[in-house]
């Protein structure tokens, strides 16, 4: 670019974090405000590059804004060689490139900032370019000495920190040669160069650079410059070899003592079997209370001390289990069946049908133990009699080790059917089906287990596995890492300290999903598999284990979130809840005892009454379980417990003052009137004003997510609309589904339900448009399921046809476009569900009678009366009345226990 027909007035193009040199390019990204100033400039210079005043600024940041912007006094004239617009990748940014081209000086005063942003004209000066002729050849070599030696510091540090690769890297040597090679003359314009690409030299430095234009006075700062940033590279460098070889020191020690430990270890445990000591083998021995051998090596690291001293104290309680035959001798007995029932019965109300298959599992265990002694018996008589065809001089003289099981004092020429009944015998191996308990809180699952455990004399030991994320909680952590143990099966078999425990795996259905931490749920897979469990392997104790022996249990209130390969591992037994009946037994033979001891009280200080009890349960603790029932009895209790204490405390004051007219006599007993003083208003109305009769309106049987059975509104409106059908309450797929088919089935036999007075008339369009809304309540739940056909059905019908279905009336099922109920799930959960509510009459499918008849207690099927329809229409002549569809029909079935 010519000075002469340079304009006099250039652009200003702030540059925030960069600075471009004459001879040198760089290429910035700009925000999206620039775009329309640089299209401008680009636009109005056609036949060459634009150019512009690049002026860097005194005060960069990386968070520097424009309008805060120092601007330098010096700067550069650039050409803008590419310019691309913001795109949709980029829609906030363009890219600008400039070349430099001479240095400038801006006039003052300079833009104000308001301004930059759109790159406003400006006056500048330009200096000559004088000759380069007076650089002298002393002042290039030494810039040229300085600069290499700059470069090959930097060269050696971008080598460091990618790893030696043998030689220069190719963009330093390229440079390297440029400036060996330069002439006198055009080292300025090396300096130039050096100082646009090495960001290592200081801002400032850089900018004295560019504001000094004459060649020799700028060549002798550049090379002081490059100078002491060279020696700032060596002393640096000094600096890391120093430390580098201090961590190398240390590393080399920590090695040496590690090595050091280990001989000290394998020393002591010569020693140890030198002295013929009984401790089992790789358990570094430690100063104990009773004056036990200490070890050599232990006590000098005490971080990897106490490692190995805690994985030893893991495997020597394994290594010393007890064999188990304790609970084979429990098993041989002729009563353990009788025992083990009794010890249900005394623990657990009800529950028959899971009493019975526990006893199941127990004769098939007791069973298969006395098999496997006799088959033991019979092993150990055939091996005496082999034995004692042989002399014992002949055993001596062809095998004189002592044999195994024999004890070191023990003469070589005892004979060998006096040893074997010290051979351990080999535990019970359990490989029937992993019981998997599901059921509502408050069901007794886990004190179903502990029953199991006394009935068998095993320990029992209980594994949380709600909220279990990482695999290694299950199989352990690897000792390579910080803070590593053993997972929470060999931690329990090393608490109990036998080798056929009973354990639970209690909440298995809460175990975490996989991520990258690993999958809980596959490496339980192996524990519950009799074909695999046997060689159990912990990551942390690293050998295989045997779990055969174990009696495992797992608990869970959903099987939605369990996985299908861990749910074919497992037999599921249900738990659905207790009846009013039961929760009164187990409030009077458990609850009440419990809740006694926990405050206090003795049994003649409270008594409850059967119908406080039965009020509490109906309209307090609506529930499966009896867990709220408990709590509602511990609050009966603290309030007795302070009436006593104040009626003691005032006995005593008035036996003092002799005045006991005033004095309130304390009453142990609570009854229904005294609840709403002690546990304040019922949660549920006594009256049932909750539930009422109401067109549009029916209600369902629902069964929640942890397995509580319970009755669930279905509601409905009519609106002004295009014959549309609206759904609402966080439903599912499937229970839309059975909205559309409901409904469908309404519309198709809408002239037979006198809906409409012909059959080409559509119900939702005739005789003016209307839209259906049908909702059910609780919208923060996840609802879905094929049940609830029928309860829509007969919610449209009623909607319609404005007759309304009794509110004690309560009906599950689903339908099919041919108007046929299907059978349905959870009819246990719902039906006592329903007996909680207060429910009198509940519709049910025909395909689930047997459900009924088996599943439901006698004195619930007292209380109800069951309907059992095959038919859309059974259930609509059940649920509104005989007659009122079809007069003349013949009456359905139906079966009565009242």
């Amino acid at each position: 670019m010519s000075l002469d027909t340079a304009p006099s007035t250039l652009p200003v193009f702030v540059l925030l974090n960069d600075i471009i040199f004459p001879g040198s390019q760089v290429t910035i990204s700009v925000p999206r405000s620039y775009a329309p100033f640089l299209s401008r400039i680009v636009k109005h210079e056609e036949m060459q590059p634009p150019v512009v005043a690049a002026v860097p600024v005194l005060n960069p940041s990386p968070n520097l804004l424009l309008q805060d912007a120092k601007l330098c006094e010096w700067g550069c004239a650039a050409r803008i060689t590419r310019f691309v617009r913001p795109t949709p990748l980029s829609p906030n940014v363009c890219i600008v490139t400039l070349a430099g081209v001479t240095r400038i000086r801006l006039e003052v005063p300079h833009p104000p900032s308001s301004k930059l942003h759109s790159l406003p004209p400006h006056p500048v000066h330009y200096h000559a370019i004088p000759s380069n002729k007076l650089i002298t050849d002393p002042a290039a070599e030494a810039f040229r000495s300085a600069a290499v030696r700059l470069v090959d510091h930097l060269d050696a540090e971008t080598r460091g920190k990618r790893g030696k690769a043998g030689g220069t890297s190719v963009e330093w040597k390229r440079l390297k040669t440029i400036i060996e090679e330069a002439e006198p003359d055009r080292t300025p314009w090396i300096a130039d160069i050096l100082m646009a690409v090495l960001t290592v030299i200081p801002w400032q430095d850089r900018i004295q650079i560019l504001s000094t234009s004459a060649p020799p006075a700028r060549l002798q700062l550049a090379t002081s410059l490059l100078s002491k940033q060279a020696s700032i590279a060596e002393v640096s460098q000094k600096i890391n070899s120093a430390v580098d070889e201090t961590l190398t020191k240390q590393q080399k020690e920590y090695y040496l003592r590690q090595q050091l430990q280990a001989i000290q270890r394998e020393l002591a445990e010569l020693n140890r079997v030198g002295k013929g000591s009984p401790k089992p083998s790789g358990v570094p021995g430690k100063q104990k209370p009773d004056g036990g051998e200490a070890d050599v090596g232990s006590n000098e690291f005490d971080e990897d001390g106490d490692e190995a001293d805690y994985l030893a104290e893991i495997k020597s309680k394994i290594e010393i289990m007890m064999p188990g035959n304790q609970s084979l001798e429990i098993l041989k007995d002729s009563t353990f069946l009788t025992r083990a029932r009794e010890q249900l019965d005394s623990d657990h109300f009800g529950l028959d049908n899971i009493k019975r298959r526990l006893i199941e599992h127990l004769a098939v265990i007791r069973l298969k133990a006395l098999r496997q002694a006799e088959a033991d018996e019979l092993t150990a008589k055939e091996a005496s009699r082999k034995a004692g065809a042989s002399s014992p001089l002949q055993n001596v003289r062809e095998d004189p080790r002592p044999l195994k099981g024999e004890l070191s004092n023990v003469s070589q020429r005892q004979s060998t059917s006096e040893l074997s009944p010290q051979h351990p015998k080999k535990g019970v191996r359990v490989k029937g089906p992993i019981l998997l308990l599901v059921g509502p809180p408050g069901c007794g699952k886990t004190s179903i287990a502990s029953s199991l455990a006394k009935a068998l004399g095993r320990p029992f030991h209980r594994i949380s596995l709600g909220g279990v994320r990482d695999e290694a909680e299950i199989r352990g952590h690897r000792r390579t890492y910080v803070a590593s143990g053993p997972g929470a099966i060999i931690t329990a078999m090393a608490k109990v300290q036998r080798p056929d425990p009973v354990l639970l795996l209690d909440e298995i259905d809460k175990v975490g999903h996989a991520s990258y931490q690993g999958d809980p749920a596959s490496a339980l897979l192996e524990v519950l598999d009799p074909e695999q469990n046997i060689s159990f392997k912990d990551h942390y104790m690293n050998i295989p284990f045997d779990l055969g022996q174990v009696i495992f249990i797992a608990t869970a209130n959903s099987l939605d979130t369990i996985s299908e390969p861990l749910l074919d591992r497992c037999e599921i037994i249900r738990l659905s809840g207790y009846t009013y009946d039961e929760k009164i037994h187990i409030a009077r033979k458990f609850l009440l005892p419990k809740q006694l001891d926990a405050n206090g009280l003795t049994s003649d200080r409270l008594t409850i009454t059967d119908d406080a009890y039965l009020h509490i349960a109906s309209y307090y603790t609506r529930e499966a379980g009896v867990r709220s029932l408990e709590r509602a009895i511990g609050s009966l209790a603290r309030w007795k417990a302070v009436e006593w204490s104040t009626s003691s405390d005032e006995n005593v004051s008035t036996e003092k003052t002799k005045a006991k007219d005033s004095v309130e006599v304390y009453n142990p007993v609570v009854d229904v009137d005294d609840l709403e003083a002690i546990l304040g208003v019922p949660k549920w109305d006594p009256e049932e004003k909750e539930r009422e009769e109401k067109k549009g309106l029916v209600y369902g049987l629902v069964v929640s997510g942890h397995g509580e059975g319970g009755v669930l509104p279905v509601e409905s409106v009519m609106t002004n609309g295009s014959g549309k059908l609206q759904l609402t309450g966080s439903l599912g797929d499937v229970i839309r589904e059975s909205g559309e088919i409901a409904l469908s089935w309404v519309k198709a036999h809408a002239y037979m339900l006198g809906i409409t007075t012909s059959l080409a008339q559509d119900p939702l369009k005739e005789p003016h448009p209307i839209d259906i809304h049908l909702h059910l309540p609780s919208g923060a739940v996840k609802k879905d399921g094929p049940s609830a056909g029928v309860a829509y059905v007969c919610a449209f019908v009623s909607l319609l046809t404005g007759l309304t279905v009794p509110k004690y009336v309560a009906m599950t099922g689903e339908t099919t476009l041919r108007g046929r109920v299907t059978a349905v799930g959870g009819i246990k959960e719902k039906v006592l569900g329903a007996h909680r509510e207060g429910i009198r009459k509940v519709i049910l499918p025909r395909s689930n009678k047997r459900d009924v008849e088996h599943d439901i207690p006698a004195e619930v099927m007292a209380k109800m009366e069951f309907v059992y329809v095959s038919r859309v229409e059974e259930a609509l002549e059940a649920a509104f009345g005989p007659g009122v569809f079809h007069p003349g029909q013949k009456s359905i079935h139906m079966e009565s226990r009242l």
